[in-house]
């Protein structure tokens, strides 16, 4: 055992010995050396010694070239400059046989690693470049096809050509690490990149406001919008490509070109925008609550299609333009369902202004852009309706608010000033008022120029929506007239009608609402220039829309006219449910008017003194109105069924009454009445009393039918039933008529007048 160790010693110490010597031995002389190993009796601990050796340098090398190439690299170039050294010294030296075995090493070395470096130095630009996808990638190509095939059979090359595939799924996997990143940040950051772009247009589209007219809030846009839009000074906002880093897509997109896997990419692309276009379309489902809701959601989708512009424009194919317009066409009908469907939870008008200029920036955003958008301006138009109609439900509010808080009185002014103040409210021209002196009184009440101001603050809240909406002067002013009419045929009118017709108005009220609206409706040409001043649109433009304002206001103070004959009836009427007749009075001498009519006829008088400020004929028609009603009601009274029996006194205290009213009637109540005009209200009445109290039947029924006839306007049917109440009246109240001649005659009078007017009836009326 002790000998075999020693002899496995010494064989060690040989081939320690041997492989230093086939280490530092010039390849042309390494023969001698080879043959001693074969033979020698062991050659196999020599060859596992050997690969030992092998591997040894081999992880050397690789390790030498991957962690410390430089170091190895300035070592070589050190090396140079000895090996230079050593040439001039053996110049020097040249013919000297003194040469270190050392320096013989050396050189040896020297030149082994020079060879080594020429054949690494071919693999060198796959190591350099890995950092660089895409250069690497061709760098890889190169080191596969040309680089290692020329470098020889190492054992570094093979290893080296069997990690290419490797390194190539190493760089397509970061890659697209890099592209998942970019396309989260880029869904992250698409409100800022959309808020940055809309700015950018907002920008480039400033025009300074410059308010003209007192506007109620409603007209100014929200308090941020308003400072913003008013006072904001032009400062320079980054692009899009200055706020997203694109070259993760680039670097993608290149990589898999080399690949040979660019339709795979491009698929993968679209298919994940396309699943973020569908999240960035789906709005929050309270988006319709605030401005902010619909700001961010326009923001999101504006970034998201500045995003796919600009790959569009900055890449081969990656997105082509029928891809884009087909994903915005998706898009655009998705927005309009939205806009539609939140929109119409609005009934704010602030809040619809504020969104419809919101939509006009998001619009011409996307169309700076090079996207359509007829289809938001079209909807903008349908949302005009929707904002009409919240305008008109606010100023529906507001006018019956005005009119609930008039006092429905003249205006008193007492200086200049004030004079001035209301007829700058409201166009009034009265040269005749203009003359008198302070204190004196308008003519109508406050809520004729609220009412006045009310209608151009509507005209001003319209015109702000159709501003920017790429409309013509004409359709503008079309739209504004259109909105102003419904205004006043629809809103005001039902204010106007509510005011008159409710409970308690009384006729002075009713008489003032006439005497407005005749001044609103004289100001309706006023109205029709102010809307063409602001819309510079003349107002005899062909085919311009009419102002209804004359109607409107016609109509009202017809209904107001109506309303006043209605009420002075229903007020005649309660004084004639007052009247307390004894249908069975004996007669008596010369009577005296009843007292409800004298309190009735007083009445009448206080009233008409009012209506003497009424326009045109509407105190005449009043006061005729009222006389015929008093006329047809005592007829009336008359003639109940309920009364069967009726004395010869009870008519004369009726004929007493009805002188009264006649003698109301010719004093002439009210200015305008021709002659004995009034009077005929109560000639039917007057021509039936007197036939019954001068009992003249004789010349009735002689000249009944003439044109002549005393008792033209006393109809047969109403003396027969008012006779055959005095027959009957006659008959129940004189039992004993048939001792009696005068009372017998009497009776036989009355029935032959019956028989008569019977007859008389059968040959006219048959």
């Amino acid at each position: 055992a002790r000998l075999s160790s020693a002899r496995l010693g010494t064989a060690a110490a040989e081939h320690e010995r041997i492989l230093r010597e086939i280490e530092s031995t010039d390849t042309n002389c390494i023969g001698p050396t080879l043959r001693s190993v074969y033979d020698g009796q062991e050659h196999g601990l020599f060859m596992e010694k050997l690969d030992v050796r092998i591997r040894n340098h081999d992880r050397e090398i690789e390790k030498m070239c991957n962690h410390h190439f430089q170091g190895f690299v300035d070592s070589i170039t050190e090396l140079l400059k000895v090996r230079g050294e050593a040439q001039k010294l053996k110049v020097r030296r040249d013919g000297k046989d003194c040469v270190s075995e050392e320096l013989k090493r050396c050189r040896i070395q020297q030149r082994n690693i020079a060879t080594t470096i020429d054949k690494l130095t071919h693999c060198l630009p796959g190591k350099q470049t890995h950092p660089e996808y895409y250069p690497a990638l061709r760098t890889l190509e190169q080191l596969e096809q040309t680089c290692l095939p020329r470098a020889g059979q190492y054992r570094f090359c093979s290893i080296m050509a069997e990690n290419i595939p490797k390194l190539r799924t190493q760089i397509r996997d970061t890659a697209m690490m890099q592209l998942r990143d970019f396309l989260e940040s880029i869904r992250k950051h698409s409100d800022k990149i959309g808020e940055t772009a809309i700015k950018q247009v907002q920008n480039t589209s400033y025009k300074q406001i410059h308010p003209s007219r007192d506007q109620s809030s409603l007209l100014q846009p929200s308090t941020k919008e308003a400072k913003y839009n008013e006072v904001e000074l032009i400062t320079p906002v980054p692009g899009a490509q200055d706020l997203v880093d694109f070259s993760p897509v680039y670097r993608c997109l290149h990589i898999y070109t080399v690949l040979g896997l660019r339709d795979v990419f491009e698929n993968y692309y679209r298919k994940q925008r396309r699943k973020q276009a569908r999240l960035v379309l789906q709005p929050h489902s309270n988006m319709h609550e605030t401005l902010e809701g619909y700001r961010r959601y326009f923001n999101q989708i504006v970034g998201f299609f500045v995003v796919e512009d600009h790959i569009l424009h900055t890449t081969r194919g990656l997105v082509n333009r029928a891809y884009v317009e087909e994903l915005w066409e998706l898009a655009l009908s998705k927005i309009v369902a939205a806009l539609r469907t939140h929109s119409s939870y609005c009934d704010d008008p602030d809040l619809i202004l504020d969104l419809k200029n919101l939509i006009v920036l998001f619009a011409d955003t996307l169309q700076g852009y090079g996207f359509p958008v007829s289809q938001l301006f079209d909807m903008l138009l349908e949302m005009r309706e929707q904002y009409g109609e919240i305008l008109l439900k606010r100023w529906n509010i507001t006018f019956r608010q005005v009119l609930d808080q008039d006092n429905y009185s003249p205006i008193p002014v007492s200086t200049e000033l004030e004079y001035r103040q209301y007829t700058s409210q409201f166009p009034l021209q009265d040269p005749e008022l203009e003359k008198l002196p302070f204190p004196k009184k308008l003519p109508f009440s406050e809520f004729v120029p609220k009412v006045y101001c009310q209608i151009k603050e509507f005209i001003y809240a319209s015109l702000k929506y159709s501003e920017d909406l790429h409309l013509s002067s004409t359709e503008v002013d079309d739209m504004i007239r259109k909105s102003t009419n419904l205004l006043l045929t629809r809103t005001l009118s039902h204010c106007l009608q509510y005011a008159i017709k409710k409970k308690n108005v009384g006729l002075a009220e009713l008489v003032q609402v006439i005497i407005n609206t005749t001044h609103l409706e004289q100001s309706c040409h006023f109205l029709e220039e102010f809307i063409s001043n602001i819309t510079n649109v003349p107002p005899d433009t062909v085919n311009a829309t009419k102002l209804y304002g004359t109607s409107t206001f016609k109509d009202a103070r017809h209904g107001a006219e109506a309303e006043i004959y209605t009420s002075l009836n229903t007020k005649i009427d309660q004084f004639l449910q007052l009247a307390d007749y004894d249908w069975l009075a004996a007669v008596q001498g010369v009577g005296t008017a009843s007292d409800y009519l004298i309190d009735l006829i007083a009445f009448l008088k206080s009233t008409f003194s009012v209506f003497t400020n009424l326009p045109g004929k509407v105190a005449q028609t009043a006061c005729m109105s009222a006389c015929k009603h008093i006329a047809t009601s005592l007829m009336q009274l008359l003639l109940d069924p309920e009364i069967r029996q009726i004395s010869m006194g009870a008519l004369h205290q009726l004929n007493a009454d009805v002188k009264e009213c006649e003698s109301f009637a010719r004093a002439g109540p009210v200015a305008g009445f021709q002659g004995d005009t009034l009077l005929l209200a109560f000639s039917d009445l007057r021509q039936l009393l007197d036939l019954f109290t001068q009992w003249d039947w004789s010349t009735y029924l002689a000249d009944y039918g003439k044109s002549t006839c005393k008792y033209l306007r006393v109809n047969p049917h109403t003396a027969l039933a008012l006779l055959e109440k005095m027959k009957e009246m006659s008959r129940k109240n004189n039992v004993f008529a048939q001792f009696r001649k005068t009372d017998r005659d009497r009776q036989k009078l009355i029935d032959t007048i019956i028989k008569q007017l019977r007859n008389l009836i059968a040959q006219h009326h048959a």
